[in-house]
């Protein structure tokens, strides 16, 4: 009997064709991989709450799919048109308070800064030298900056466009999947049940429980950091708190943070003279800031199993490597990780 040899061309021909499929397809489908990363990270993370919206109609998926489809459309126009609203509101007190920024002048340096230790007399130094001096001056001598800052967001602008046909392709697909989210996770947990069976669904688990805790750890620190950040707004006496809160929570979202609007109202409190409520505005602006860097990692820790360093660390990580998604890809990247070495750490362990 003639021992059968294998086709090793055969083999390296359907390798080689099932790569170029496979590359084909991320090739075609490269456009709509943000917006599907988007609408699974969504769909998984309110999947409990689209049963919770189907039992309040009645077991009607349609209608569930329906409700979550319009909040999330209204998470983006909602406050885009009460920002408008108000801004068309006030606009006669938003011209009035822009001329009046042209006449400020600058105070002198409280006490306080001057006994800063290290910087406080070139701080001091500095700041007496522009005072008395009126904004107007000084923004002329910051007009080369603000041109470019100006082509910054303009950039930036263009951009929005895009922006927003994939937030709208992010909603459609999440529809789909809202809709059809049983037959997906079969789909999925047939996948994983082929790569490592037992252990490759508790993976799988794992995965979803990890993108839900970061979603709410997200968004509950994005609520506090913005309420927090409205009401010192508010008590310093800054105009439109109510406005700038919800712009507040957009940036927290974001993960860009409530510093960009903290710190330029911290001047504008300054500028006006109240350096009692400058003050204020600063020690709130120091123990808010940072806050998101704390209590997120800690939402987040209690819902998925790891130590609390590689939560922070696959946050902010995340953050910095993949951008905005990376805050829901780095903790997935390391609870899955950190869960198969610990199952093969502890199997080894049982055979042995």
């Amino acid at each position: 009997m003639t021992e059968q040899r294998p086709d090793i061309i055969r083999t390296v021909l359907v390798v080689l064709v099932t790569l170029a499929l496979m590359l084909g397809s991320f090739w075609i489908l490269r456009p709509f991989l943000g917006a599907m990363i988007w609408a699974t990270t969504i769909v998984v993370a309110t999947w409990p709450v689209l049963l919770a919206v189907q039992r309040f109609f009645r077991g009607r998926r349609w209608a569930a799919v329906a409700v979550l489809s319009l909040v999330l459309l209204g998470l983006l126009f909602v406050p885009f048109l009460l920002s408008a609203s108000a801004l068309v509101r006030n606009s006669d007190a938003i011209v009035a308070r822009a001329q009046e920024l042209s006449t400020l002048q600058i105070p002198p340096a409280p006490g306080w800064v001057a006994r800063l230790p290290l910087v406080g007399a070139q701080v001091a130094g500095a700041w007496d030298g522009f005072v008395g001096m009126e904004l107007q001056p000084l923004m002329a001598k910051a007009a080369p900056f603000a041109s470019d800052a100006a082509k910054w967001l303009i950039g930036r602008i263009g951009n929005l466009g895009l922006a927003l046909v994939q937030f709208l392709l992010t909603v459609f697909i999440a529809a789909i999947l809202w809709s059809s989210g049983e037959q997906a996770v079969a789909v999925a947990r047939r996948f994983a049940r082929r790569l490592g069976g037992e252990k490759g669904e508790r993976v799988l688990d794992l995965a979803g429980a990890a993108i839900r805790s970061v979603a709410m750890g997200v968004v509950v620190t994005a609520l506090l950091q913005s309420v927090l950040c409205g009401l010192g707004l508010w008590i310093a006496g800054v105009p439109f708190p109510a406005v700038l809160t919800v712009v507040a929570f957009m940036l927290c979202i974001a993960q860009i943070g409530p510093l960009l609007l903290l710190v330029p109202a911290m001047v504008y409190v300054f500028s006006t003279g109240s350096t009692g409520w400058g003050v204020f505005l600063l020690v709130w602006t120091i123990v808010v800031g940072p806050l998101d860097n704390f209590l997120r990692p800690i939402l987040i820790k209690k819902g998925v199993d790891m130590p609390l360093i590689m939560v922070f660390a696959g946050v902010i990580g995340g953050l910095m490597t993949f951008g905005l998604i990376g805050i829901f890809v780095g903790p997935v990247v390391l609870a899955v990780t950190h869960a198969l070495a610990e199952s093969w750490a502890t199997s080894d362990l049982s055979e042995s």
